[in-house]
């Protein structure tokens, strides 16, 4: 039989899913490309992937061969696009424990049709273009024998051997670095990255099975070896108090400096920063990765780091945890959270159980309607004067988790709602997102005037925090308008800062307190507890007390990088924290952080991972408020 045609075709569906998987890359994807050699394995790393799937096409006859290369050429498609909106919203692409998380896409609403762009159907005209042709040149099936079947396959494994080979020359190790899933896309391809991304996956449930004590034992003796005592004079200064633990929903520290038309951004988080009675701590970084807000909660009550893949919400909220609201519980606190959105989201309904949430208020808990709901659900404002009469019911002391919703991408409110101006930069996004941060700043000045009425302020303890970035790297020109300077790998990673507020009413400043000190999300846990005058020597956890004077100054984030006091680390380039200069020579005293990083990463990992709480029956420490 004559394959002339069947090969033609062949070429031509080779050619153009490669074709238009490239031309994806540098649409839509910013792979930082630094040299030449990036720029080959760039084009190079599709070939693989699509000769072996179009490989599997040859082991099907007749019709079932047209249809299965139309199938993969659409598959294809889809895979990019799915990339593609993710990227833009997140600046990551998916991982295969995302995939599970399917209950949180039916409420993106807005979001997802703002992620939408024309261009997106050029990821599928191949597929088109293919049924045309097959239809125009009577395309007929290939035929080939076994040995040539095998051979497609050989060129397939050669051409990914010599991808990975050049690649390996380029970042030694490449296959260790699961948390750089731009490193992995840019060097192995996009579609070669999902498979490798799926063994990681089953290799990571398989860890829980073959977990032992005496990994426990292991990863105690680390965080034992590196607890910090807390600070004296704060320990136990809020014991007894209420706790208020405030989530702002997309909140980056830069806003907190920023005005609009002479007008601040965040008048009453300034006027509340400046007070005697609260800490506010100025290098705070959120270490969120896919997970975001549920991250930020997870880090909150554990002091344990996310998953580098997936939400833990989702793929592990079967585990045992010491958080924090289970803590406190033993410790006779009430613990509630309260966030007017649907009760599956992010799994909380399940998730919170197993933290120790012994109350959770979500929308079936507060009267939504069209009025006081917008963009996302209820308006921060309603949500908080509503939530008073939950308090009113609690028992005291309590344990509040409040989770604002208002900021949240695609950053849109009513005009009614609009304290300040919009922006004019090339970016809607940018655009939209200082006015609803100055909403939900609004929201916490009425919030506290009702506490005050409600008399449930004076005896209180208030933890006020930035969740994860709002702005994404996608849009870096937009934000080099709004803070005065290119976006460099140095200032993305200032832009995690989040805000970071503790306040006391009442309690006064203590002295010699650096709350310049380098920190993130980790460390609210043994803050907390301490605040509280809960010891938590002995427990599992990677965080230090935020007032501890015996702090590390390294802060670490969930993708590799980190923070110390002198230098920031990003993109494999240390620059100096205080200039954003790259560090060109005389590295070498900070090389060792790296290992701390990854090492540190690994063992939190592996708690998770492994469920190794599961193996500690009662808390290694006494839970009870001295």
């Amino acid at each position: 039989m004559d394959n002339k045609k069947g090969l033609l075709i062949y070429g031509i569906a080779i050619l153009l899913i490669w074709l238009k998987t490239y031309v994806s890359y540098e649409m839509n994807f910013n792979l930082n490309i630094e040299n030449g050699k990036q720029q080959f394995l760039l084009i190079f790393n599709p070939l693989s992937s699509i000769v072996l799937l179009l490989g599997i096409t040859l082991l099907f006859k007749g019709k079932g061969q047209k249809v299965t290369i139309l199938l993969f050429s659409f598959m294809s498609g889809v895979v990019l696009f799915s990339n593609v909106l993710y990227y833009r919203f997140f600046s990551d692409f998916i991982t295969i424990p995302v995939l599970f998380q399917t209950g949180n896409v039916g409420d993106l609403g807005g979001s997802f049709t703002e992620l939408l762009a024309f261009s997106d159907l050029f990821l599928f005209t191949d597929t088109l273009i293919l049924a045309i042709l097959m239809l125009v040149m009577k395309f007929e099936p290939l035929v080939l024998n076994k040995r040539q079947i095998a051979s497609m396959f050989g060129a397939a494994l050669i051409l990914f051997t010599v991808n990975l080979g050049i690649a390996e020359t380029e970042r030694p190790q490449l296959l260790t670095r699961t948390f750089d899933r731009e490193m992995l896309v840019k060097f192995i391809g996009l579609q070669n990255y999902h498979v490798y991304d799926a063994v990681l996956h089953t290799k990571t449930k398989t860890q829980k099975v073959f977990a032992s004590e005496s990994e426990t034992a292991e990863v105690q003796n680390y965080v034992n070896a590196n607890y910090k005592a807390p600070n004296e004079e704060m320990f136990g200064k809020a014991k007894g108090k209420n706790v208020f633990v405030i989530t702002l929903e997309s909140t980056q520290a830069f806003a907190m400096e920023e005005k609009v038309n002479g007008k601040e951004v965040t008048p009453f988080l300034n006027q509340l920063k400046a007070q005697e009675d609260t800490y506010y701590f100025e290098n705070f970084y959120h270490q969120t990765q896919q997970g975001k807000t549920s991250d930020s909660e997870f880090l909150l009550d554990n002091s344990l780091y996310p998953l580098p893949g997936g939400a833990v919400f989702f793929t592990h909220a079967q585990n045992d945890y010491n958080a924090t609201p289970k803590i406190l519980q033993d410790s006779g606190y009430q613990t509630a959270a309260l966030h007017a959105n649907n009760k599956g989201f992010w799994n909380r309904d399940i998730m919170y159980q197993s933290l120790g949430y012994e109350l959770f208020f979500d929308e079936t808990n507060y009267d939504i309607n069209e009025s006081n709901s917008y963009n996302w659900g209820m308006k921060d404002i309603p949500f908080f004067e509503q939530s008073i009469d939950h308090l009113n019911n609690m028992k005291q002391p309590f344990y509040t988790k409040f989770i604002t919703l208002s900021n949240h991408h695609p950053f849109i409110l009513e005009e009614e709602d609009k304290y300040i101006d919009e922006l004019n930069t090339n970016s809607t996004t940018v655009n939209r997102y200082l006015p609803t941060v100055r909403y939900t700043d609004e929201a916490l000045k009425v919030f506290f005037e009702d506490l005050k009425k409600a008399g449930l302020y004076e005896d209180s303890l208030f933890i006020i925090y930035g969740d994860h970035y709002g702005i994404s790297e996608n849009h870096n020109k937009a934000m080099a308008d709004v803070i005065g300077t290119e976006v460099t790998p140095f200032e993305s990673t200032q832009l995690q800062r989040v805000p970071m507020l503790i306040h006391m009413p009442g309690e006064g400043r203590v002295d010699n307190i650096d709350t310049s000190t380098v920190s993130g999300q980790i460390d609210l846990k043994p803050t907390i507890l301490h605040l509280l005058g809960i010891e938590t020597k002995g427990s599992i956890q990677f965080g230090e007390d935020l007032f501890s004077p015996e702090r590390d100054e390294l802060t670490i984030l969930r993708d590799g990088r980190f923070i110390t006091d002198d230098i920031v680390y990003a993109q494999n380039t240390f620059y100096w924290k205080d200039t954003g200069e790259p560090i060109e020579k005389d590295t070498q005293k900070w090389e060792k952080y790296k290992e701390v990083a990854n090492e540190e990463l690994a063992y939190s990992d592996q708690v998770v991972y492994g469920d190794l709480l599961r193996f500690i029956e009662n808390s290694p420490f006494d839970n009870q408020a001295e």
